[in-house]
């Protein structure tokens, strides 16, 4: 286990009530075929941790494993780049070069003088800017990346070196959302955000479908009885509701879904108490930084709204606790990608969460480390000899 921290925990009253559908099945479908064709997919590996789960009062807990998608190092890769090929073969056709592009025609250079003169751009804490800027070479556009004053400058590098252009603004993420929003207004380029607000939603619809595939995946390696809970990472909402639709679809009922985020950015959990999306002030500096977010996703939020069963606010100091605990297991995990296991474990030791979540011995956990060490040097820090 881990050493007792404190944290917050709100039980969603309105967990069960009908909503819309946010992410159709059919786009899933069409998510799956074009990312699983892909050069280099391969599935991540769902890992085991018998140890950890008796240690916890559990009787199973499973880790999906992020840190090998695609080179990239966490689940981003199946979205940003997704969303990026697709904004593509929309603008070709839009503009009657092609009606029907490929990811092969664009891989293959068959419209790079057209892809050329197209611009993607988007704001990020590391992960999804890593993705977009991946997908934006591979596919033949050119990209320019807003980060916020606190993303690690190692983060920075990874996102330049599949040649995108990075610029750092003042601010927290949600101010680099804003300025890639303006730029993207006034240069005529195309934002690929994996948050939504009011009117942009059909990029972020592609960007969460090709999230499911890492639920879709870790559901079809699951074995024994289905999971009894889920933790899963906050931030915008975005993976959080993807794995919720994903599960729910799989699953009757579906596993009890409670959402993971930092302390200092826990816009989720404050939206929840309120009762509708809100957004939290603060300089939201936290370690975990890809779930560094004040404003949650209209989209995410109209899912994990009515199916979240709970939503934890968990310190810094309990992430990197459950960094070194996973190394010592063999498991490198980075500090956004610990947020579920954090919340597991301050719940599980805490007699009032274990009763409130339901937590018993013969509970059945499902996490998603969702990315491995995508700043070498602050893991290295971090973690130290551990």
């Amino acid at each position: 286990m881990i050493k007792t921290r404190p944290f917050r925990l709100f039980i969603n009253p309105r967990a069960g009530t009908p909503g819309t559908v946010v992410l159709p099945d059919g786009g899933y479908r069409r998510a799956r075929a074009e990312i699983t064709s892909w050069p280099g997919y391969a599935q991540t590996p769902l890992r085991a941790f018998p140890a950890i789960a008796a240690s916890a009062g559990i009787g199973t807990l499973r880790i999906k494993d992020e840190a090998s998608r695609f080179g990239l190092g966490s689940f981003k890769a199946l979205g940003g780049a997704y969303a990026v090929c697709q904004v593509l073969a929309a603008e070709l056709a839009r503009r009657s070069i092609a009606p029907n592009a490929t990811s092969a025609d664009l891989v293959g250079g068959t419209y790079a003088e057209a892809t050329a003169l197209i611009t993607v751009t988007c704001a990020t804490d590391g992960n999804h800017g890593r993705s977009v800027a991946w997908g934006a070479q591979r596919f033949g556009a050119r990209c320019v990346i807003y980060v916020h004053e606190t993303v690690s400058q190692g983060r920075v590098d990874a996102i330049a070196q599949y040649g995108a252009e990075v610029r750092r603004v003042p601010g927290t993420y949600d101010d680099a959302v804003r300025a890639a929003a303006r730029a993207a207004a006034e240069h005529g380029w195309f934002v690929v955000s994996d948050t939504s607000w009011e009117g942009y939603t059909t990029v972020p619809v592609d960007v969460m479908q090709g999230y499911r595939l890492m639920a879709d995946e870790a559901i079809s390696q699951w074995h024994g009885a289905p999971p009894t809970h889920v933790f899963i990472q906050g931030g915008v909402g975005g993976v959080a509701a993807s794995v919720s639709v994903q599960l729910r679809h799989a699953f009757r009922p579906a596993p009890i879904l409670i959402v993971a985020e930092p302390d200092r950015a826990a816009c989720l959990l404050a939206s929840a108490e309120a009762g509708e999306p809100i957004a939290i002030a603060g300089d939201l500096d936290t370690i975990m930084a890809g779930l560094a977010c004040g404003e949650p996703s209209l989209l995410a939020w109209q899912e994990l709204g009515r199916a979240a069963a709970g939503f934890m606010a968990v310190p810094d100091e309990a992430a990197v606790d459950c960094m070194i605990l996973l190394k010592k297991h063999g498991m490198v995990a980075g500090e956004s990608g610990v947020a579920g296991l954090a919340a597991l474990l301050l719940a599980a030791a805490d007699p009032a969460a274990r009763q409130a979540l339901g937590l018993d011995a013969d509970s059945r956990v499902l996490l998603f480390s969702t990315e491995g060490a995508t700043d070498p040097a602050l893991y290295d820090a971090l973690v130290g000899d551990a």
